[in-house]
């Protein structure tokens, strides 16, 4: 039996300042682009986390990789599965009916456009108006984190933050990390309480 949990990335929003490197980060890893600045990007930035800014709080939000997740469970086509302990979108099965959008309680998933060679590509089968007439209708899918599954090196975000506030939990090893640290601090009490 697998008994390993889906990682996450979790942010401390005492360190996250808002500079939304995380998000530049997440799209140019994500993307076919060779710029890694702003102004060298050859299409939008799109990534797979949002910068939170409130009054109170300034964080990025960002998919959990719930272990039964509500996105997959909700998404019609199957476009939405686990993969290695990591919960996936497959873009080329997704028909972008928003449903995982509305299943997600955390407010991760987003639809976006798709780009290929820094240009939007096109449903030609799906037409819009517009003034010039009809138009082939951009092709548009669900987009969340994946946890940089295919990207040598880690998460792009937590690598990019010049605050570290992020970090990629692993479950079952912080839960052991947790219960060491709760065992060490239970001994140390009792030494003290039996004036050891």
């Amino acid at each position: 039996m697998d008994n390993k949990l889906n990682a996450f990335v979790t942010a401390d929003p005492a360190k996250c300042i808002g500079c939304r490197v995380c998000e530049l980060a997440c799209s140019v890893a994500h993307s076919d682009q060779s710029g890694a600045t702003v102004g060298t990007l050859t299409a939008p930035v799109i990534p797979r986390l949002y910068l939170v800014k409130t009054p109170e709080v300034t964080v990025p939000v960002q998919c959990r990789h719930c272990e039964d997740a509500p996105c997959a469970n909700a998404c019609p086509v199957a476009a939405i599965t686990q993969t290695h302990h990591t919960i996936l979108i497959d873009a080329d099965t997704c028909i972008g009916c928003k449903t995982c959008m509305l299943a997600c309680p955390f407010g991760a998933i987003d639809l976006v456009p798709v780009y290929r060679g820094g240009k939007p590509v096109s449903q030609s089968a799906l037409k819009v108006e517009s003034q010039a007439g009809l138009r082939d209708k951009e092709w548009i899918v669900a987009n969340k984190c994946d946890l940089c599954h295919d990207r040598d090196g880690g998460l792009a975000c937590v690598e990019a933050c010049p605050e570290k506030a992020l970090t990629v939990i692993y479950p079952p090893k912080d839960q052991k990390r947790r219960n060491r640290e709760a065992a060490l601090n239970l001994l140390h009490s009792m030494k003290s309480f039996m004036g050891g």
